[in-house]
C-alpha cells in the first residue's frame, strides 16, 4: 500500500499540490495552537474580559461603598480579599480624580469611553463606569509575569511571510519546469529542431515533457526525410532527364525505334519516380494518424498482382480492412522488385497466420540480399552495390513497402534463407481480418 501512495504522490502533480496545501493549513493550525500555547490570552481574551467583567461588577454592587461614603471607608474596601487576584486596582471619580487604589499604579481612565471594556482598548487593564459616574480600573494577574504581546494581527502576518517562504522553492520549482518547457517549445519553433527538455521526475510535468520530446523528434525525422527525399530526387532526376535532353538533340525528324523507345522508357521512369516521391510524402505525412475502413480482398489482391509477373500463390480467402490502393502498391512492388534482382527464377508468394499476425512471403531464387544490407535496402533512394539504373528502379520501392507496412499497423523484413534468393515477409495484424 506505501509502495502504491508513493507511486500515486511522484507522478501526479495535482497530489502534490493538494498536499501542499493541507500542510499548509496544517502548519497554519500548529502554529496557531503554539501561540495559544505560549501566549493564552490570544484564546483566553474573550474569557478573562468576561471574568474581570464580573469580578469588578460583584465587588462594586456588593462591597464597594456609595460614593457618600469618605474616601477612607471607600480605601478599606479595596483591601477586600476578592481584589487579590488583580496585579492592581484603581477607582476614580466621573471627573478622573483618583478615590482609593491597591496594588500597582494604574493610569487615569478615558473619560471619552463610552463603553466598559479595556482602557483605550489597550489590554491588560479593564474599565467599568459604574452606575454613579465613578471608574472602577482593574488588573489581573498574567501567568509568568511576561512581557506585553504582541497583537494578534502581527503574528498572523508573521505566520503567512513565513508559510510563503516555505512555498516559494516548491512552487518556484514546477513553474521553472513549465518556464524551461516553454523555451524549448519555442525553439522548436523557431526551427532549433534538435531542441529537447531534460525530464525530471514522474508527474505530469514530467510526462508533458517526454511528450514533447516525442513529437520534437518526429517532427525532426519527418523534416530529415523531407530533405533527404528531396534531395535524393533532384539526384534522381537528372539521369532521366539528361537522357531525354541528349535524345531529343541527337533526334532526327524521323526517329529510329530504338531512340523512341529511349524516350518512352525514360518518361515511364520519370512518371513513375514522381509517383513515388508523392506517394512517400503523403504516407512520412500522415504517419499512424490513417484511418483504415476500406474492406479488402486480400486474396484476390494477391491473385491479381501474382498473375501480371506470373508469380506461384498459395493462400487461403481472407479479406481484411486497409487501403486497397496502398495494399495493391505494397504487393506490386514486392513482386516486381522479385522480377527485376530475381534473375528469372520462379517467384512464390505464400499467405498465412500465426496466433497474432497476417504473413504475407515473396521470394524469389536469385542473387539474394547480403545480410549487412537486409535493413539499408528499406531507406529511400537506397540500391545495392552493382545495381545499374538500367535494372530499373531507384531505390523507393522498398521504402514505400514499409511505410504501407507500418500505416497498417505492421512491418516488413528481409528474412534470411539457407537457399539461393532472397524472401521479403510482411507481417499485418490480425486484428485487421473482417
Amino acid at each position: 500500500m506505501s509502495k502504491f501512495v508513493l507511486f500515486s504522490w511522484s507522478q501526479h502533480l495535482y497530489l502534490r499540490i493538494y498536499a501542499a496545501v493541507l500542510i499548509s493549513l496544517a502548519t497554519v493550525i500548529l502554529l496557531f495552537f503554539s501561540l495559544l500555547n505560549f501566549y493564552p490570552e490570544f484564546g483566553q481574551q474573550q474569557t478573562q474580559q468576561s471574568q474581570n467583567f464580573d469580578g469588578l461588577l460583584d465587588f462594586a454592587s456588593e462591597m464597594l461603598p456609595p460614593i457618600s461614603a469618605t474616601a477612607e471607608t471607600q480605601q478599606a474596601a479595596m483591601n477586600h480579599r476578592r481584589l487579590r487576584r488583580y496585579r492592581g486596582v484603581a477607582l476614580y471619580s466621573s471627573k478622573g480624580e483618583k478615590i482609593a487604589a491597591i496594588g500597582a499604579p494604574l493610569p487615569a481612565p478615558d473619560l471619552t469611553q463610552s463603553a466598559n471594556g479595556w482602557l483605550g482598548g489597550r489590554p491588560p487593564v479593564m474599565a467599568i463606569q459604574l452606575a454613579d459616574g465613578r471608574w472602577l480600573l482593574g488588573e489581573r494577574h498574567m501567568p509568568g509575569n511576561r512581557p506585553p504581546r504582541m497583537n494578534m494581527q502581527l503574528w498572523l502576518a508573521l505566520l503567512v511571510i513565513g508559510l510563503g517562504v516555505g512555498a516559494y522553492p516548491v512552487v518556484r520549482r514546477i513553474t521553472r519546469r513549465l518556464e524551461r518547457l516553454q523555451s524549448s517549445v519555442e525553439a522548436l519553433g523557431d526551427g532549433q529542431l534538435s531542441t529537447r527538455v531534460a525530464i525530471e521526475g514522474e508527474d505530469e510535468v514530467a510526462r508533458l515533457a517526454a511528450s514533447f520530446n516525442r513529437s520534437a523528434s518526429r517532427i525532426e525525422a519527418l523534416m530529415t526525410a523531407q530533405k533527404n527525399l528531396l534531395a535524393n530526387a533532384s539526384h534522381e532526376l537528372r539521369s532521366p532527364l539528361a537522357r531525354i535532353r541528349m535524345a531529343v538533340e541527337l533526334m532526327e525528324s524521323a526517329p529510329s525505334p530504338a531512340m523512341r523507345l529511349e524516350l518512352v522508357r525514360n518518361i515511364a521512369e520519370l512518371d513513375q519516380l514522381v509517383d513515388e516521391i508523392l506517394l512517400a510524402s503523403r504516407l512520412d505525412g500522415s504517419g499512424p494518424a490513417m484511418v483504415l475502413t476500406e474492406q479488402v480482398g486480400l486474396t484476390a489482391l494477391l491473385a491479381e498482382e501474382c498473375a501480371r509477373v506470373d508469380a506461384e500463390l498459395d493462400a487461403p480467402d481472407l479479406q481484411i480492412t486497409g487501403d486497397a490502393r496502398l495494399l495493391r502498391r505494397m504487393l506490386r512492388n514486392l513482386l516486381e522488385n522479385a522480377q527485376r534482382y530475381g534473375e528469372g527464377s520462379p517467384i512464390t508468394v505464400r499467405l498465412s497466420q500465426n496466433t497474432e499476425w497476417l504473413l504475407i512471403d515473396v521470394c524469389d531464387a536469385g542473387r539474394g540480399v547480403p545480410e549487412v544490407e537486409r535493413e539499408k535496402i528499406f531507406n529511400p533512394f537506397y540500391r545495392l552495390p552493382g545495381a545499374r539504373e538500367r535494372d530499373g528502379g531507384v531505390g523507393l520501392g522498398l521504402s514505400l513497402v514499409r511505410q504501407i507496412a507500418r500505416a497498417h499497423h505492421g512491418e516488413v523484413i528481409c528474412l534470411s534463407r539457407a537457399e539461393k534468393g532472397s524472401c521479403f515477409r510482411v507481417s499485418l495484424p490480425k486484428s485487421a481480418l473482417l
